[in-house]
This record gives C-alpha cells, sequence and structure tokens, in this order.
C-alpha cells in the first residue's frame, strides 16, 4: 500500500495530513477523538533536519495535553549518509526523535509504528523501534542491517551469516524475521479496514515492552528475556 492509501483507509473523510521533503506530519478524525500522523515517505533518509521536524510534530502533541495517539508511518531509506550530518551528530538528533516518541508513550499518548515499505539502521530505529506496538503491511521490507554491512562490522565472512541467517531470525533482515523476533507485533490485513485494526492494536497495548516477550514465544529471541530479567535483577541487586 502506498502513503495515499493508508491516509485514504484511515480517514475516507478527510485529514490535514502532508509530507513535504519525504516528512509526514498532521492528524485526522479517529474515533471520538483525532490521530496525529508522523513519518517518513518515499523511502527518503532521515538526516538532521527530517529528524527534528518530526521530533517537533511529536512534542508539539504531547504539549496539545490531549493523549491522542500518533501513528508513525515509515518508508524510508536509512539515516542521511553525509559527511555534513555526521560531523553535526546526527546519531544525537536520532536519539533526540526516539525519546520524544518514549516521551509521548509515558505521557499517555499510545504511540503505533506501521512500516508499509523500507526501512534500515537509525532511521528505523528512532522512528518505528521507538512505538510502544509496531505493525506492518505486506510487502515492507524492513532491516535493521544488512548482511553486508554485519560482515563489515563483525569481520564474520557473509557466507557464514548468510547460512546463520536461515536458522536465526536475528542475523537476517525482512519482515519475516523482524515478526519472528518480536520487533513487528502484526502483520496488518490490506483487505480490511485500517482504522478498525489500528483501533484494536491500541486497545490491547500492554503496560511495558513486550517484544521480549514475543521474540520468545515466536522462537526468534528464545534467549533475550531471560537475559534481560536477569541483568534486571543483577542491576537491582547493585
Amino acid at each position: 500500500m502506498t502513503l495515499a492509501e493508508i491516509l485514504l483507509g484511515l480517514f475516507p473523510d478527510g485529514h490535514a495530513v502532508a509530507v513535504r521533503d519525504g516528512l509526514v506530519t498532521g492528524s485526522g478524525p479517529f474515533g471520538d477523538g483525532r490521530i496525529h500522523v508522523v513519518g517518513v515517505d518515499g523511502d527518503a533518509p532521515l538526516g538532521i533536519e527530517g529528524a527534528l521536524t518530526l521530533s517537533r510534530a511529536v512534542l508539539d502533541a504531547v504539549r496539545a495535553g490531549d493523549v491522542a495517539p500518533i501513528l508513525v508511518a515509515v518508508d524510508s531509506d536509512s539515516q542521511r549518509m553525509s559527511r555534513r550530518d555526521e560531523l553535526l551528530g546526527l546519531n544525537e538528533y536520532l536519539a533526540h526523535l526516539a525519546k520524544a516518541l518514549l516521551l509521548a508513550d509515558r505521557s499517555g499518548h499510545p504511540t503505533i509504528g506501521l512500516i508499509y515499505g523500507h526501512s534500515a539502521a537509525g532511521a528505523f530505529i528512532a522512528t518505528a523501534l521507538a512505538t510502544r506496538v509496531l505493525a506492518a503491511l505486506p510487502g515492507a521490507n524492513p532491516s535493521v542491517m544488512d548482511l553486508p554491512s554485519v560482515a563489515r562490522v563483525t569481520k564474520l565472512p557473509l557466507e557464514k551469516l548468510q547460512d546463520m541467517a536461515t536458522s536465526t531470525p536475528v542475523f537476517a533482515p525482512g519482515l519475516d524475521n523482524m515478526v519472528a523476533t518480536g520487533a513487528v507485533h502484526v502483520v496488518l490485513d490490506p483487505g480490511k479496514p485500517l482504522p478498525g485494526q489500528i483501533g484494536a492494536l491500541i486497545a490491547g497495548m500492554q503496560p511495558g515492552d513486550v517484544r521480549d516477550r514475543l521474540g520468545e514465544e515466536r522462537g526468534g529471541r528464545p534467549v533475550a528475556r531471560a537475559v534481560a530479567a536477569a541483568v534486571a535483577d543483577q542491576a537491582r541487586l547493585g
């Protein structure tokens, strides 16, 4: 689905969501109130200006005090790979965006990620993965890092990583693997009304981050939950 199709499905009676330079901001009627929409469209890279624009939109929603849901729609490239952005501290801008979304969540705004295209690396982490619940549409292609990049970082042969990826989802990009690890909570049905599916996600939200539990249940991250619990226990004892 395209962003235009998603917005039409969510807001058949119209909306105030705009796309400028690949950045999505605005809101539309939802249930008895409204839902804020931010995101990246058109496989655009996310640079410092974009991260600031989206952060402002999220913080403006928090300041409004209406605790309306925030939908983060994502079809992006990775973070913008430019020397200028890196020298200006792009990592801090992306972290600021992720923290703005976490603040919105803690302030009572249900945050829902919706990946409908591509996304990768820092842009994926600072948008889709920074929400309480992440949904996807069929055909989405998310990844934290592609295998050639993993090979460069880990110094492991690409062939070995490709072999590991066939049985270990954490080593592999792609929607199915993201579902298996719990990073993507659910794949939506484009043949059914989107408002009902998004509304059900909001109604079913649980306190805390349940991705480690989902990854354990789905077999994609069988030990992450136990390791996280052990670390938390040691921290409390210390």
